[in-house]
């Protein structure tokens, strides 16, 4: 009787186990780049451990030697996606190091679709997260704004990005002969005189030579640093700014005792 070890091996074993041998090794990194990619393409939503297993061609069960779940998952991935966006430099003035930052956010996130979302809802942030926030945190303190004009600008700057990026990810075009194309057909599809306005904005703006949606983001972040400069600064030079805000604050307590007192005449 043959041993165990003089079974002939099938040539259908052979090849799996040379498939098996040849696959990369799975990690944790090569877990998370595959669950970015495969995102990028039908949406974090989407995204399933069984699914991620079929693009690994791995088991499922084998992923959770890796991670422990999806939401472990999409905390690696978001932490990839703020590891793309370039840290605000550090050898220019703060508006143009946010510049900077903000522009390649903007075009990481147009990479990654399904990311704006997510980008701060995470509770277990990963390093480069969080090496981001410092970051940004760093260079406007560098900058000269105070904790309180910080957590403004910081709010304000990134609720822009998150919201332009969120809004050009889902138009149907955004630039060159499809937005022509599409802004002709629905402003020929209005009923004529119905929406003057609308007509107007499209013909003499959205249908001119090089019109592209993108460059409103220049505009609105241009904007949002120009105005922060100037609140910064009149906070700075007017120190009586703080009192007024203060005295701004009391306004609603000082009418209700306006009030109870015509109410108590009324009585």
């Amino acid at each position: 009787m043959p041993s165990t070890t003089d079974t002939p091996v099938s040539k259908g074993n052979e090849t799996h186990e040379a498939a098996v041998a040849s696959r990369p090794v799975l990690t944790r990194e090569r877990v998370i780049a595959f669950a970015v990619a495969l995102a990028d393409g039908i949406g974090a939503d989407a995204l399933t451990i069984r699914k991620l297993a079929v693009e690994l061609d791995v088991k499922p069960m084998t992923i959770y030697h890796h991670v422990a779940n999806k939401e472990a998952i999409i905390d690696g991935m978001v932490d990839v996606v703020f590891s793309e966006i370039d840290l605000p430099p550090t050898d220019v003035d703060w508006k143009h190091a946010i510049r900077q930052r903000a522009a390649s956010a903007r075009l990481v996130l147009a990479r990654h679709p399904w990311a704006a979302p997510l980008m701060e809802s995470r509770t277990s942030p990963g390093t480069a997260t969080l090496r981001h926030h410092d970051a940004v945190l760093g260079c406007l303190r560098a900058g000269g704004f105070s904790i309180e004009m910080t957590a403004h600008a910081y709010a304000v700057i990134d609720a822009f990005i998150y919201g332009f990026a969120l809004q050009e990810a889902s138009l149907p075009a955004t630039a060159g002969d499809e937005m022509a194309d599409l802004a002709q057909a629905m402003t020929t599809a209005m009923p004529v005189g119905e929406y003057p306005n609308l007509v107007e904005f499209t013909t003499e703006h959205v249908l001119r030579p090089g019109y592209d949606f993108g460059h409103e983001f220049d505009f609105g972040i241009d904007l949002i640093l120009d105005g922060l400069e100037a609140a910064a600064g009149s906070i700075e030079v007017n120190p009586e700014h703080a009192a007024a805000v203060a005295d701004l604050e009391y306004e609603p307590s000082r009418e209700s005792r306006h009030r109870a007192r015509r109410l108590g005449h009324a009585r």
